[in-house]
C-alpha cells in the first residue's frame, strides 16, 4: 500500500485507545494522556508527531485504537502523508472485516457444522476463544501446510488477474500484491480451521468460500484511493475557507483576495496568524469498534471539523443543535450550495461522484452528512463507510 513507501510519517497524531489498548499500555507501565478531541470529549490516548505506518496498522488490527485525529491550519504541505494515513486506516478496517467474514464463512461450511455435531466440548463457532499463544504453538510446525493452503486459494485468483485484458500491467501488480496482503492478515484462528480440515472431503468448500470473500475484498480495496482523495479535497476546502476569511481580516478593503492568497509569502503569514489564533481544521477517523460492537465492526466514520479553538462553545452548539441554528444535509447539497466561484467546488463534486460510484459498484455503504452551525461558522462533515 502507498503508506509503505515512507518508513515514517510526520503528522501531529492524537490516538484514542480502546479498552484493550488502554489495558495493554497500563500493564506495560506506559503513561497515557487525557486527550481532548475536536468534539470536546476527553479520553485516554497517546500523542505522536512521527510514527511508523506499520505500528499504527498493527495497533488497529489488534483492536487497540478507537479514534485517530490530526489538526492543522494548512494541509497542502502534508498532502501525501495525510493521504497515506487515510489509506492506511481504510485498508486496516478492510483487513479486519475480511478476516471476520472469512471466519463467518468457514464456520458455516458443511465440514465445520459436521465437526460441531460430534465435538460438543470443543465447538468452532462465534464463541470460540483460543489464545494466540496456544494457536501459535499448535501452528508452529505447520508452515509447509499453511503455504500449500495459501497457494491453493491464491493460484486461480492470480490466474484470473493475469489473464484479464482490462487491467494494465500496474493494475495487475497491485491486485496480486493486494491478494497477498489480505491473506497475510488472516488470523491464527482461521489458519487453525484450515489446518484442522485440510484432509476433510469438505475442504474444497472452505477454499472456495475463502476465494469468494477474497475476490470481493480485492474489489472493495479500490475505494481506498477515492476515499483518501475525497478527504484531502475536503480538508483543502476547509483550509481555503479559513485562509480567505483571515485574509479579509488582515487586508480589509482588498478586492483581489483570491489572487492575494495565491502569493506563497502572503499565504505563509495568513497560516501563521491562523495558528496563533488556534483556528484549525480537524480530521478524525473513528473505527467501528471491537469485537463487542456487533454489526459495527466494519464501519469507518471520517469527520472534518472546521472551527476555532473554542471547544466548549462548539460542543454546546452541537449539543443544542437547534433547527434554527443548524443546517443538516448531504455532501452533494453542501457542494451545490457553495458560493459560486468558490475554489474547488466542481472538483469536489467530481471526486464525490467517483467515490459514490466506486462504493456502489463494490457494495460499500457510503453516507455523507454536513452540519453547518450559523452561530459560529462551524462546519462538520461526516463520511460513513460500512465495508
Amino acid at each position: 500500500m502507498a503508506s509503505g513507501k515512507k518508513f515514517m510519517l510526520d503528522l501531529p497524531l492524537k490516538i484514542i485507545l480502546t479498552e484493550d489498548g488502554t489495558s495493554n499500555f497500563i500493564s506495560h507501565k506506559k503513561k497515557l494522556l487525557r486527550i481532548k478531541m475536536a468534539d470536546n470529549v476527553e479520553e485516554y490516548g497517546i500523542s505522536l508527531n512521527k510514527f511508523s505506518p506499520q505500528s499504527i496498522q498493527n495497533m488497529i488490527l489488534i483492536d487497540y485504537i478507537s479514534k485517530i485525529e490530526i489538526s492543522m491550519s494548512e494541509f497542502v504541505s502534508k498532502r501525501q502523508e495525510i493521504m497515506d494515513l487515510s489509506k492506511l486506516v481504510v485498508y486496516s478496517v478492510m483487513y479486519k472485516q475480511f478476516d471476520r467474514e472469512i471466519f463467518q464463512a468457514l464456520i458455516e461450511t458443511d465440514c465445520v457444522r459436521k465437526y460441531n455435531r460430534t465435538h460438543a466440548g470443543s465447538l468452532i463457532d462465534e464463541k470460540t476463544q483460543i489464545s494466540d499463544k496456544q494457536l501459535r504453538a499448535e501452528l508452529s510446525n505447520k508452515n509447509a501446510l499453511i503455504d500449500q493452503v495459501r497457494k491453493n486459494i491464491l493460484t486461480p485468483i492470480w490466474k484470473n488477474v493475469m489473464t484479464n485484458k482490462e487491467y494494465s500491467a500496474e493494475e495487475k501488480n497491485i491486485y496480486l500484491l493486494m491478494s497477498e496482503k489480505f491473506m497475510n492478515r488472516l488470523s491464527l484462528l482461521n489458519w487453525h480451521i484450515f489446518t484442522l480440515f485440510h484432509k476433510d472431503e469438505g475442504f474444497a468448500e472452505l477454499v472456495s468460500q475463502t476465494r469468494m470473500v477474497l475476490s470481493r475484498y480485492m474489489d472493495k480495496s479500490r475505494v481506498a484511493d477515492y476515499i483518501s482523495t475525497m478527504i484531502m479535497e475536503l480538508a483543502l476546502n476547509s483550509e481555503n475557507t479559513n485562509i480567505t476569511k483571515e485574509a479579509q481580516n488582515m487586508y480589509p478593503g482588498r478586492d483581489d483576495i483570491n489572487m492575494l492568497i495565491l502569493d506563497p509569502d502572503v499565504r505563509k503569514k495568513i497560516v501563521h496568524e491562523l495558528e496563533a489564533k488556534g483556528e484549525l481544521v480537524f480530521l478524525s477517523w473513528k473505527l467501528g469498534g471491537g469485537s463487542t460492537s456487533i454489526g459495527k465492526q466494519g464501519r469507518l466514520q471520517i469527520t472534518i471539523y472546521n472551527k476555532t479553538d473554542e471547544f466548549q462553545e462548539v460542543k454546546d452548539t452541537i449539543d443544542a443543535a437547534q433547527q434554527a441554528n443548524t443546517n443538516k444535509r448531504s455532501l452533494v447539497d453542501f457542494y451545490r450550495e457553495m458560493p459560486e466561484g468558490q475554489e474547488g467546488t466542481d472538483l469536489g463534486m467530481y471526486y464525490l461522484s467517483y467515490l459514490d460510484d466506486a462504493c456502489k459498484k463494490v457494495k460499500v455503504k457510503f453516507d455523507s452528512l454536513v452540519n453547518q452551525f450559523s452561530a459560529n461558522d462551524l462546519t462538520v462533515i461526516t463520511l460513513t463507510f460500512n465495508f
